[in-house]
């Protein structure tokens, strides 16, 4: 099972990291972002059938692939900085952390307009 795997590296980056801390505390970030870039690839793994198989329905419906790009890529931009905010908060750095995530966000916001857009026409060809 992969989340065994994903909880040991966490746990055994725990245990390095509280080790390093001692000695060296300025490794300690290295180990986190290690340990982090470990269990992403795995997380990146399990996401890549889901990828296809919303690829595989899209293409059965009239639902525009465009519109599930977007989707797909606003899921992947919020994992991506909940991830950097989280390795910033870590490292003590809480203002960057805010900035990185509201940056996030206005991203997000940006990416989602033709969406939103496409929404709100929809819902205004069907009011009379």
């Amino acid at each position: 099972m992969d989340i065994i795997k994903i909880i040991g590296i966490g746990l055994i980056a725990l245990i390095i990291i509280m080790i390093i801390k001692q000695y060296k505390p300025e490794f300690v970030v290295y180990v986190s972002l290690l340990a982090g870039a470990m269990i992403l690839i795995l997380i990146i793994q399990k996401i890549e059938p889901v990828i296809e198989l919303l690829n595989n329905l899209s293409n059965k419906t009239s639902v525009n692939n465009e519109f599930l790009g977007l989707l797909i890529k606003i899921t992947g931009i919020a994992f991506l900085t909940e991830y950097a905010v989280s390795v910033c908060k870590d490292a003590g750095e809480t203002a960057i952390a805010n900035k990185m995530d509201m940056g996030g966000k206005v991203i997000i916001v940006s990416m989602s307009v033709p969406i939103i857009a496409s929404l709100l026409e929809t819902i205004l060809k069907i009011m009379p």
